[in-house]
């Protein structure tokens, strides 16, 4: 007898879903209709000589604006409060990242395109600051953590710090027979803190006083002058295992520092647009 039961029909889910791509970009769609919307409504408006941040229009869309950053700053709160469904965590940065974006259509049509040396202006050009800071940020959190697993080949940070100390015992061991010029090479490679580095070096990836680099390229020095033994050389070979170690290393702390100095300019930008915000509304209630 025939099976009269109904294919049963995949349910879309959004468990394995990022921020981006919630429920189909749904604030996606949201903040397009919301942009256009107020782009219908600026160029339809019958204000003359033409809508500016004193009109009704320049009123109604400094009033969404000014909600919406207020709004958009909760999310740090948000972050501290796990709940699920529409208002999942997802969802609210999902809702971030795009309304966020909505803010750059918004508040332009509320200055009516005037901008001047003034608090106006100021709090436009912090929101702007605090906009492109975040795009940097999704677009770190959107590639970096793979390149941060790549690099790590299944290691944690402490197998790479303990892989680089197992090569320190070796080269402390290897070095004793080696004269002074090349035993002080090692010796100022193995007391350089690598952690004490600036934020530049970190970011760029570009370590200038690296001793153990340094250290590489005397003992290279002895081996082309034909003054090389087998101690020299083991040595030598340490040296660029434990150059490999740190570069790998380094790369981890700059991805890491790639992925979090964004939020160095994003916080305290938001912040300093909060306090502009409200010196813009206060004023503009002020001189009303």
């Amino acid at each position: 007898m025939a099976s009269t039961a109904k294919p049963v029909r995949p349910q879309f889910s959004a468990d394995h879903e990022g921020f981006l791509r919630y429920r189909r970009f749904r604030w996606l769609k949201i903040a397009s209709v919301t942009c256009l919307v107020a782009i219908l409504g600026y160029l339809m408006a019958d204000v003359k000589p033409r809508p500016n941040g004193g009109s009704w229009v320049g009123y109604t869309l400094g009033t969404i604006g000014a909600a919406l950053i207020v709004w958009l700053a909760l999310l740090g709160i948000r972050k501290r409060a796990m709940t699920a469904g529409a208002w999942s965590l997802k969802a609210w940065t999902s809702a971030h990242v795009y309304l966020g974006l909505s803010l750059i259509v918004i508040a332009t049509l509320h200055t009516g395109f005037q901008l001047g040396w003034n608090v106006h202006t100021l709090a436009y050009v912090l929101m702007m600051v605090v906009i492109l800071s975040g795009i940097w940020g999704v677009s770190a959190y959107a590639s970096l953590p793979a390149a941060l697993s790549s690099n790590r080949e299944e290691l944690t940070q402490e197998q790479m710090f303990e892989g680089i100390r197992a090569i320190d015992r070796q080269l402390e061991d290897a070095a004793q027979p080696l004269g002074r010029e090349h035993s002080d090479l090692v010796i100022a490679a193995l007391e350089q803190d690598f952690f004490k580095t600036g934020l530049w070096a970190r970011l760029s990836g570009n370590y200038r006083n690296c001793q153990t680099a340094r250290a590489i390229a005397g003992f290279a020095r002895a081996d082309a002058s034909g003054g090389g033994d087998a101690a020299i050389g083991r040595v030598e070979k340490l040296l660029i295992r434990r150059q490999a170690q740190l570069d790998r290393l380094r790369r981890q702390m700059r991805l890491r520092a790639l992925l979090e100095v964004w939020l160095c300019v994003h916080v305290p930008a938001t912040v300093a647009l909060l306090a502009a915000l409200t010196a813009h509304i206060i004023s503009v209630f002020y001189y009303w």
